[in-house]
């Protein structure tokens, strides 16, 4: 009887060992994520991409590495292309 109850007792607190945490700290930190801004909008002075392929980027690198001024540069290039 008595080794049955030790049995019981040891299962029990092992059990309790590697039961999950608490679920108050997830609830916290979902709590924290509800608080972002979703859709925000984006900053203005960010511009778009140049779309340049392999060849278009070489030829601005070499007109920068000359000096050229950046807008006559990329009509230059896109209008080999």
């Amino acid at each position: 009887m008595k080794l049955s109850a030790a049995i019981i007792t040891l299962l029990a607190g092992s059990a309790a060992a590697f039961a999950p945490a608490m679920p108050s700290t997830a609830v916290r930190a979902s709590s924290i994520q509800q608080q972002t801004v979703m859709f925000a909008e984006p900053k203005e002075e960010e511009e778009g991409g140049l779309d340049l392929d392999l060849d278009e980027m070489f030829s601005m690198f070499d007109a920068a590495d000359k000096g050229e001024d950046f807008d006559k540069a990329i009509k230059d290039v896109k209008k080999d292309n």
